[in-house]
């Protein structure tokens, strides 16, 4: 019985995940930790002519151009403050470094697999390709995003002509 206990517990720790949490109006999102190099506070950014409304523009990062998106814009999460708590996330992603502006970063959680449950089919007109699943912890739900597949889609793709 108490081999049993340890093997599931070891089972569960070994497959557990870490994401770093953060908040975008009222909901937290949870992204792979592996994938953030660091997080910075919002500075300027020099704007990019005829790009979209969600790339904020470019940042030089020690000698790397790093584009910069506000996930604000892109979710369509009303009116976009920027505030002493306004960060930017820098990630590697596809081989590319990108920065995402949120309204802040939380915490690094661990989610062992009970602790994540599938993404809800929400029709065909609504896109959620980009979430992996729905993350709980402490009562706290957690919108698990895949980063890499919400950067690679079609519409991010513009961050290539940006950069």
């Amino acid at each position: 019985m108490q081999i049993e206990q340890m093997t599931s517990g070891r089972s569960a720790e070994c497959c557990a995940r870490e994401f770093l949490t953060f908040s975008l109006g009222r909901e937290e999102y949870g992204m792979d930790i592996l994938k953030v190099q660091e997080i910075r506070g919002y500075d300027a950014v020099t704007h990019i002519a005829n790009a979209p409304e969600f790339l904020k523009g470019v940042i030089n990062l020690r000698g790397v151009i790093v584009p910069i998106v506000d996930m604000r814009i892109k979710f369509r999460l009303g009116q976009v403050a920027y505030n002493e708590f306004t960060v930017v996330i820098i990630m590697n992603v596809l081989g590319r470094v990108v920065g995402m502006v949120v309204d802040g970063v939380s915490d690094v959680v661990e989610l062992g697999p009970e602790q994540i449950k599938p993404a809800p089919e929400l029709g065909s007109d609504l896109d959620t390709r980009y979430i992996t699943g729905l993350g709980t912890q402490n009562g706290q739900m957690l919108i698990l995003i895949d980063i890499e597949k919400l950067m690679s889609s079609s519409e991010m793709q513009l961050m290539d002509n940006a950069a």
